[in-house]
């Protein structure tokens, strides 16, 4: 068996990936002694309120220049998120040379853009729907609604309200850059994918865990 741990580190969650398993918990809950005790832990670390020790048992990932023939478009590369570089990096992987988008959907929303040689084009981010909806304290949600209708109450007009700004802010930008890309894939990823899949309106593969898959792949191109 696979004695790496490979755990990606968020601003809600952490996810990790161990044997072949993904186990998934709250930041708030987190700490190192949740994991079993392996040889080595290769860590993506996008969380400002997460601080790692250095030790010799621990690899922290930074974004790279280049992962074969993928090109981190950035002029400092380090200042592009590392989950969002290995997201990049499991897509790359999975397209076989093709341009795709990579979509995040998470506390932020992140969308980036990678032509079929693997430059990587740029990026967006914007506030993901947890974000949006906290940044006002009284105002309390409806979990079932339907992102096509109005409110009838202060409660689901706020639902509705910022499910819409993160569906339609999600759907504008991709046919945006299909336009500019037409032959581009498209990849979902994150863990507010069920709050809005029902409203996406374009055709793309789901998968649940990129940068962990992003972070074992990149661990296994560096050994």
């Amino acid at each position: 068996m696979n004695s790496l741990i490979y755990l990606d580190i968020g601003n809600t969650n952490v996810r990790w990936k161990f044997g072949g398993d993904y186990f998934e918990m709250p930041l708030t809950e987190f700490n190192f002694d949740t994991l079993p005790k392996p040889s080595k832990i290769w860590v993506s670390n996008v969380s400002s309120n997460f601080a790692i020790k250095s030790s010799s048992n621990f690899s922290i990932v930074e974004s790279q220049k280049k992962y074969k023939s993928l090109v981190n478009s950035y002029q400092e590369p380090k200042s592009l998120g590392s989950d969002r570089w290995l997201a990049m990096i499991a897509c790359y992987e999975l397209n076989l040379g093709g341009g795709f988008i990579v979509v995040d959907i998470g506390s932020a929303v992140t969308i980036d853009l990678v032509d079929n040689s693997g430059l990587h084009i740029g990026g967006v981010i914007f506030p993901g729907l947890l974000k949006i909806r906290n940044s006002f304290e009284y105002f309390p949600v409806v979990k079932e609604i339907n992102a096509k209708e109005i409110g009838k109450s202060t409660k689901e007009a706020w639902s509705i309200g910022t499910l819409d700004l993160i569906v339609n802010g999600i759907n504008q930008k991709i046919h945006e850059l299909k336009q500019r890309m037409p032959y581009a894939n498209i990849y979902l990823t994150g863990g507010g994918y069920e709050d809005i899949q029902k409203f996406i309106d374009f055709s793309h593969d789901y998968h649940k865990n990129l940068v962990l898959d992003g972070l074992e792949l990149y661990a296994d191109n560096v050994g």
